[in-house]
C-alpha cells in the first residue's frame, strides 16, 4: 500500500493545532477556582497559577501547531497535564474525606456543584492523558511511526465510513473520556494496550466513587 492509499492515522501528516487542548486546560483551571478552600490541601490558586504560567510559556514558544520533535515542548506539556491532574486529585481526595467523616456541611447545592466540578475536570484530565500517550503522543502520531494504536476508534476499524484525512485529535479523546466516565466502560472506542485498559479502569472507578458518594450525601442532606 502506498502512502497516498494509507489512512491519515497511518501516514505522516501535520500535527493538530494547539487551540483545542489549550481551551480544555483553560476550562479545567477555571473550574478549580470556585472550589471551597476546604477542598484542597494547598492554597486554591497555587497549582492553577503554576499550570497557567506553563501554558502561557508554551503558547508563546509555539502558538500554532504542536511540534513533532521538540523534547522541551513535550516535557512542558506533560508537566501541565501532571499539575492539572494533581490539583484535581487533591480536590477529589478532600471531597471524599469530608463526605466520609461528615464534615462536608449541609449545603446540598454546594456539595453537588463541588462534585460536578471535580467530575468534569476529571473528564478533561483523563482526555489529556489519553491524548498525550496514545501512539506516543501528538507528535509521533502525526509522524505515523507506530503501526498499532493504543485506542481503536471506529474510523480505524471501518476506514470506508470516514474521510480519508481523518485521524484522532483532542476532541476525539475528550469524547472517549466523557463516555467512559458516564458509562463506566468502553463504548465505541476500544482500549488495545494494557496501559489504556488500566487508565480507563481507573477513570471509571474514580467517576463511580464521586457520583455514588456525592449523590448519596446530597440525598441524605435533602432528607
Amino acid at each position: 500500500m502506498t502512502q497516498a492509499e494509507m489512512p491519515a492515522w497511518r501516514r505522516e501528516t501535520q500535527t493538530e493545532q494547539r487551540w483545542a487542548v489549550a481551551s480544555a486546560i483553560a476550562v479545567a483551571l477555571a473550574l478549580q477556582l470556585p472550589l471551597p478552600q476546604t477542598m484542597t490541601f494547598l492554597p486554591i490558586w497555587l497549582l492553577p497559577a503554576l499550570t497557567f504560567a506553563l501554558m502561557v510559556a508554551l503558547l508563546i514558544a509555539n502558538p500554532g501547531r504542536i511540534s513533532k520533535h521538540s523534547v522541551a515542548e513535550r516535557r512542558v506539556g506533560l508537566t501541565v497535564g501532571f499539575l492539572v491532574s494533581a490539583a484535581n486529585a487533591l480536590n477529589g481526595v478532600q471531597l471524599i474525606r469530608h463526605i466520609l467523616d461528615g464534615t462536608i456541611g449541609d449545603n446540598a447545592v454546594e456539595l453537588l456543584a463541588t462534585g460536578a466540578d471535580i467530575y468534569v475536570t476529571n473528564i478533561i484530565v483523563f482526555a489529556l492523558w489519553y491524548w498525550e500517550f496514545d501512539r506516543g503522543g501528538p507528535g509521533p502520531r502525526a509522524m505515523g511511526v507506530r503501526e498499532y494504536p493504543d485506542f481503536l476508534f471506529p474510523q480505524m476499524a471501518s476506514p470506508d465510513m470516514a474521510p480519508k484525512d481523518w485521524e484522532p485529535w483532542y476532541v476525539d479523546y475528550l469524547y472517549l473520556s466523557f463516555t467512559n466516565a458516564t458509562a463506566f466502560s468502553p463504548t465505541d472506542v476500544l482500549p488495545m494496550r494494557p496501559w489504556a485498559k488500566l487508565a480507563m479502569m481507573a477513570q471509571s472507578i474514580v467517576s463511580l466513587v464521586i457520583v455514588v458518594l456525592v449523590v448519596a450525601r446530597a440525598v441524605n442532606v435533602l432528607h
